[in-house]
This record gives C-alpha cells, sequence and structure tokens, in this order.
C-alpha cells in the first residue's frame, strides 16, 4: 500500500516495493544470510507476514519549536522527525489517538520551568524534544513519555487531566532515558494482553512483540515444535512470558523462567500469581553474563531461548559442553546473523537443525525474526 510519507520517512525501508516484491525480497535476504550455516539438511517453513495495521507497539519522536509540536519518525538517514498524522504500520486504535498524544505533548511542552541560582529564578526554559513509546494492550494504549526531565507538580497534574479525557489511553508513565526507572503518573487500569488464555498485566514500558498477530505466529510454532516433548523446559530471556505461559498449560511441564530485568519478572509474577499457575518458577538472572552452567542445563528436557540481537552465544556453548544435554532446543531470534553463530555452534554440538520459519513482523523494513528447532 503506498504511504504519503514514504519518499521521507525511514521507517519502511523497502515500501517503494510491492507487497509480492518485498516477500520475495524478504526471503531471498534471509536465505542468503541462512547460507552460513554448517548444515543446510533443513526445512525452510512457509513465512509469516505482519502486514499493515498490525503493529501493536511504537516509539515515536518529538519536537517543540516556535510554538509548533512535530510528532513522528526520523526521517531515512536523518535526525530530522516527519510529521505523522497517521502510519500505516499501527493498529487503527493508535493511529485514532496519535492527535490526542500530540495535544498532550504541545501542552506539555508549553509549560514554562522556572531556571534557579542560589534560590532565584533567573530564566525559563521549556520541554523541547522526546520520544514516546506506545503500546496497544487489549483493553487500552499504554503511553511511555520518555524526556529528560523531573516531572514537577504542573507536568503531573496535567498529565492526570488531559489523561482522562482520553478514553482509549489507560495509562501514562515517565522515565528519563529508555534504561531508567519508568514511574506511572495516571493508571486508570493496569494494562493486559491475553496469551494462552491468561490474563498477562504488563509493566509500563515493557518489551511486547510488535504485532499480536505475530506473536500468536511466534507461540504457535513453539508449541508446533515442543510437539509431545514435556518434562522440565528452561524458558530463557522469558520477558513477559510470552512461551511461559502456553507452555504451563500441560501441567506435565515444569518452566524455569529466567530473564535480566527484575520489574518485568516482578509483573511477570504477578501474573501468574493471580492466573494460579503453579508449574512456572521465575528466576531473575544476566544470562549473557552468568548462562546456566553445564550441570544447570543438564536437568532440563527442552530449552526454548529468545535472546536480544546479541544472541545467545554464552548460553550456546554451555548447553553443547553439558553431559546431559536437551533433546530438544527452541531458538527464536530477532537477529539472522547472530541465530547462524549460535546454530552453528549447536550443529557442531551435535544438534540436527530441523526447520527455519520466518516471522516478519516489521512489514517493509530489513528486519526479520526466525523461529528454528534443534534436536539430538
Amino acid at each position: 500500500m503506498t504511504c504519503p510519507y514514504q519518499e521521507q520517512c525511514g521507517g519502511c525501508q523497502c515500501r517503494h516495493l510491492s507487497l509480492e516484491e518485498y516477500k520475495k525480497y524478504k526471503i531471498e535476504q534471509i536465505k542468503k544470510i541462512l547460507s552460513e550455516l554448517n548444515s543446510q539438511d533443513y526445512h525452510f517453513a512457509e513465512p509469516f507476514f505482519l502486514e499493515d495495521g498490525g503493529r501493536r507497539r511504537a516509539s515515536l519522536a518529538f519536537k517543540y519549536k516556535k510554538g509548533s509540536l512535530t510528532l513522528g519518525f526520523n526521517q531515512r538517514q536523518s535526525n530530522e522527525i516527519v510529521n505523522l498524522a497517521s502510519c500505516l504500520l499501527l493498529t487503527p486504535k493508535i493511529n485514532a489517538n496519535l492527535e490526542n498524544i500530540r495535544q498532550l505533548l504541545s501542552a506539555l511542552c508549553q509549560i514554562k520551568i522556572p531556571l534557579r541560582k542560589k534560590n532565584k529564578v533567573i530564566g525559563y526554559e521549556n520541554l523541547q524534544a522526546g520520544d514516546v513509546w506506545l503500546t496497544e494492550a487489549n483493553n487500552g494504549i499504554d503511553v511511555v513519555l520518555e524526556f529528560d526531565k523531573d516531572l514537577n507538580l504542573d507536568y503531573r497534574m496535567l498529565i492526570s487531566e488531559l489523561g482522562q479525557q482520553y478514553s482509549d489511553i489507560i495509562r501514562i508513565s515517565h522515565r528519563r532515558k529508555a534504561d531508567s526507572q519508568t514511574e506511572t503518573v495516571l493508571e486508570k487500569i493496569k494494562p493486559f494482553i491475553k496469551i494462552a488464555g491468561y490474563e498477562v498485566f504488563i509493566p509500563a514500558g515493557t518489551f511486547l512483540q510488535a504485532g499480536k498477530a505475530s506473536e500468536t505466529a511466534m507461540i504457535n510454532l513453539v508449541m508446533k515444535y515442543i510437539d509431545q516433548s514435556e518434562g522440565k523446559i528452561a524458558d530463557l530471556f522469558c520477558g513477559v512470558g510470552t512461551f511461559s505461559y502456553p507452555l504451563s498449560v500441560n501441567k506435565n511441564n515444569k518452566i524455569t523462567a529466567i530473564d535480566s530485568s527484575a520489574s518485568l519478572l516482578d509483573g511477570f509474577k504477578h501474573s501468574v500469581n493471580k492466573n494460579m499457575i503453579p508449574n512456572i518458577e521465575i528466576i531473575t538472572r544476566n544470562l549473557f553474563k552468568y548462562p546456566l552452567d553445564e550441570k544447570e542445563i543438564s536437568s532440563f528436557d527442552v530449552v526454548v531461548f529468545d535472546p536480544p540481537r546479541a544472541g545467545a552465544l554464552e548460553q550456546v556453548k554451555k548447553i553443547v559442553e553439558a553431559a546431559k544435554q536437551p533433546q530438544k532446543i527452541i531458538a527464536v531470534s530477532c537477529n539472522p546473523h547472530s541465530f547462524v553463530r549460535d546454530a552453528n555452534i549447536l550443529i557442531s554440538g551435535g544438534y540436527h537443525l530441523h526447520e527455519v520459519s520466518v516471522i516478519d513482523q516489521f512489514c517493509y523494513s530489513n528486519h526479520s525474526e526466525l523461529v528454528a528447532l534443534f534436536t539430538k
């Protein structure tokens, strides 16, 4: 579909192609990367493509200059922002609320903040730039405002006042930087998504798969690859528990879910307790620095891992060094290059790569996800 911003916006590098041309191009690019695998004896499954209107999560930049707010994605190869009224990638509900977000940001940027020196006001400044993170949960839109200023009383009052007027927006939070603590200012109701029939509450600013349909496709592949296997399952780099929940439906499974984010896992634990799920154990651990060792790995029948773009190098090394290796590895990857590196370690360590599936949840971009099955 043609986008009025495609000549400027850097969000869709491949929007100039037709959808069929894009799909062909993407598959060719993935297969070229996978040609570096040490074993080519695997099945390349039918890819899944998340098309326009499916993105439930997005980060937009904003700038305020001369009384005017610009909100959107960066221009291609530029720090300038393309001012968007809507985006074809985003869900209809997010698009319908972009004007509310614009109104809120514009009002925040108009607040004068006194500059003080030795308890004297020497001038005023105002908010000029930042980012806004939008996530569509099942019950409304979660907003995280990101700008490098403390929230004073004026900011808090304005966020609360305007936020109450936006019926679709159910929570507004703030953080100074992407890796800093997030503080919720207004929460009408806790945002949740549904996974495997469970209501999963999501912390403010947490990572979710970009689209609900693509998340479902990933879950379906993991469950397809699990097949009849059951027992002790490690869900490494577990996030909000995307795979732990469906794996826990089989009461013969005992899932150990591990991630490094304590705040994210607190939300995971809350949802597990609320849903009274007895067979998920949650552990906080930095798997990059402290991967499960050979003895720990030996206790699992199946390992599922879904690491960030850097991959799971140290962890796959420990897997192949274990005296008793898991019979099945299910790898989920958001970086085909690090996937190939990790897969070759598993293949050299005696695992057979059965199938690779492509999940393309960032349509018209150069980014793709993979799900793969390895067995002994």
